[in-house]
């Protein structure tokens, strides 16, 4: 048997991975989670986390990262950025909540609200850049001089992303508050901060464009660059409307970025498999250096979403399992945090299944022939043998052996006993010339999608006619069905981009045409 007809993703598998230091987000919201200093000690001693954002400025969590050497960054409450506008009541902030525990905890940013811009109101907009400076005139006048001052933004900001060289930020926005911003964060050598999340922009066909696996990329004609990862084009669609705006130097931090490991039924894409890819696949870009294509060479600060599953979060499964670890401290999948741990190629199917969800299926529904084909040639007995062999490189990492053996022998029992069956034909799918439309999730509560309908019908231009009484699509007469009429004619006038049909979580992109009778969706 030659090495060379041993498949070269096999022998990928048994290759180590070098994980350098990275940032996470660490939320709260479970009720099961573990104390504060607990966290803080497994980071500091058993992860390559070197640095954490929370979402507020619990001070217990402040206080637990005391002389640990990892990095902190805390965020102001959107309600509370008009009264830092107030010199006073900013210097009052800054005694309250970051001289009591500096220097012992390194505080890194202070986050001024998080994705003000495109939630509001209006008065947080146009009281936040004024609130960043005083806020650090605030730290200056208090001797602090190495905490910088940024403000997090979802990529509604953009006007559009696709392809990059085509990108800028949202007319007002761009002049009246980005720019101000931009300028003020050039002069305090502070980062621009944004939270691309590729898991909102997925779709079976660019599937492995979203997770960092091969594919034939995206080319920008006016740029001259391909584009193999998402990630990469959102950067450089940011890049791009920075430099518009003539601030190409600033730099860009990645405030959030994941994918969940286990959601709801009809999000099949939410699991442990692709979860690994992505935040594996991340990992090694940022370790690399490489850059994107227009910033070669740049790396960028980025903060994993999120430390822990945290089971008060929801309504959807989503939400609840974007967690690198469970309570326990047990990982969720391996992708090379652990110290001392080889981390495998991030497409390498965990074995740990995500709290509240069931593992993915082998076989995705409907293409049951084509899987068992696949999985027979999966398990040849070339593979079989580099996958055992891989497994028995990471015996030192117990848990994940015994996991690995286990998938193992799952997968042999599947198999089929005769010869393998010929892949049936693709299905015709039952959309329309690659149109898509945004609607509210299933799980959605309604005061959720109530907000969405307040935020859409409130900007100038919305027209919200057709929901109300005697409208076209008035009819049925519920929240849900307003909103997903609403929150696609959002998404469709604003650039079809995917993050536009996000609306805090609670949006969802689909291929089906809506619109039933009189009531006509926009596409």
């Amino acid at each position: 048997m030659e090495l060379s007809t041993i498949p070269l993703f096999f022998l990928l598998l048994l290759l180590p991975v070098a994980v350098h230091s990275i940032g996470v987000n660490y939320g709260t919201l479970g009720d099961n989670l573990p104390p504060h200093s607990q966290v803080a000690q497994f980071l500091k001693s058993h992860t390559v986390i070197d640095r954490i954002k929370i979402f507020d400025v619990n001070p217990d969590i402040i206080k637990a990262f005391a002389n640990t050497g990892i990095l902190v960054s805390v965020t102001v409450p959107n309600g509370d950025i008009p009264s830092l506008t107030n010199a006073r009541n900013a210097l009052r902030w800054v005694d309250a909540n970051i001289k009591p525990f500096y220097p012992a905890t390194k505080f890194h940013y202070i986050c001024v609200g998080t994705e003000v811009l495109h939630w509001g109101p209006q008065n947080l907009i146009d009281n936040l850049v004024p609130a960043m400076r005083v806020l650090h005139a605030a730290l200056v006048r208090a001797g602090i001089n190495d905490v910088k001052i940024s403000s997090p933004h979802s990529l509604g900001i953009l006007q559009e992303s696709t392809p990059p060289s085509n990108a800028s930020f949202r007319p007002g926005w761009d002049v009246g508050n980005l720019a101000p911003m931009l300028q003020f964060l050039r002069k305090t050598k502070s980062g621009f901060m944004v939270n691309p999340y590729t898991y909102f922009g997925y779709s079976p066909a660019n599937a492995n464009f979203c997770l960092f696996k091969p594919n034939g990329g995206m080319f920008d004609k006016v740029t001259g660059k391909r584009y193999t990862n998402q990630l990469d084009q959102l950067l450089d669609a940011v890049y791009i409307s920075m430099k518009k705006l003539g601030y190409p130097d600033v730099e860009i931090i990645v405030a959030e970025t994941g994918w969940p490991s286990g959601g709801d039924p009809q999000n099949t894409h939410a699991n442990p498999v692709n979860a690994a890819a992505y935040n594996g696949g991340l990992i090694k870009r940022d370790a690399s250096g490489v850059g994107t294509p227009l910033m070669p060479g740049r790396k960028f600060e980025t903060y994993i979403f999120s430390l822990f599953n945290e089971d008060l979060k929801g309504p959807s499964l989503d939400e609840k399992n974007f967690g690198l670890f469970r309570p326990d401290f047990s990982p969720v999948y391996n992708i090379g945090i652990l110290r001392g741990s080889q981390a495998p190629s991030p497409s390498l199917p965990p074995m740990l299944a995500p709290s509240g969800a069931s593992p993915s299926p082998i076989r995705p529904p409907g293409r049951q022939n084509a899987a068992s084909s696949s999985s027979s040639n999966l398990v040849s007995s070339i593979e079989s043998a580099a996958i055992i062999a891989f497994f028995m490189a990471m015996a030192s990492n117990y848990q994940l052996l015994i996991d690995g053996v286990k998938f193992l022998f799952g997968l042999l029992q599947k198999l089929p006993t005769g010869p393998s069956p010929k892949p049936s034909s693709p299905a015709t799918p039952s959309h329309g010339g690659g149109k898509k439309w945004c609607i509210s999730k299933p799980d959605a509560t309604d005061s959720a999608l109530q907000s969405n309908i307040d935020y859409v019908c409130s900007k100038e231009g919305a027209n919200c006619r057709p929901i109300q009484a005697g409208g076209a699509c008035f009819q049925p007469n519920n929240v849900r069905a307003h909103a997903s009429f609403i929150m696609n004619a959002y998404y469709q006038s604003n650039g079809r981009n995917d993050f536009n049909c996000d609306f805090a979580h609670t949006g969802v992109i689909t291929f089906t045409d809506p619109s039933k009778g009189s009531c006509k969706y926009m596409s």
